[in-house]
């Protein structure tokens, strides 16, 4: 009796090497002895953080500028203003002069900022608060 042919299978099946499964990432560094890398400290993409503040910032209303600080250059503005008089300031008073300069910061870095977008630049540049100034109508440099 003739022997016949057997019929090759059309799709190969994978053959399994003789490693079996690969070892667990720590028991490699056991095995040659050397120590593990230690694990890097967590860290965000450039910008992420920055976005974070700008919605944390724009949502509150609290000062930005520290009180005393403020209030030590607010005295200070004043007496070499007033020919080195001491005046006396009431809370609110400083308060209200606070409020009006971080309102005036912001709209003022808020123009710097379009105008280093028309620039097409992301960062202010010192040429962007002179010519967001000028465009207001104020002095021409902060010197």
């Amino acid at each position: 009796m003739p022997r016949q042919k057997q019929a090759q299978p059309k799709h190969k099946t994978a053959i399994k090497g003789p490693g079996g499964k690969r070892p667990a990432k720590g028991l490699k560094a056991q095995i040659t002895g050397g120590a593990a890398k230690p694990k890097k400290p967590h860290r965000w993409r450039p910008g992420t953080v920055a976005l974070r503040e700008i919605r944390r910032y724009q949502k509150s209303t609290e000062l930005l500028i520290r009180k005393l600080p403020f209030q030590r250059l607010c005295r200070e503005i004043a007496e070499t203003l007033g020919g080195g008089h001491m005046y006396r300031w009431q809370g609110s008073a400083l308060q209200a002069l606070q409020e009006a300069a971080e309102d005036y910061l912001v709209d003022l870095f808020s123009d710097c900022n379009l105008c280093a977008i028309h620039a097409k630049r992301v960062t202010i540049q010192p040429k962007d608060m002179q010519l967001a100034r000028r465009l207001r109508g104020e002095f021409k440099s902060i010197n």
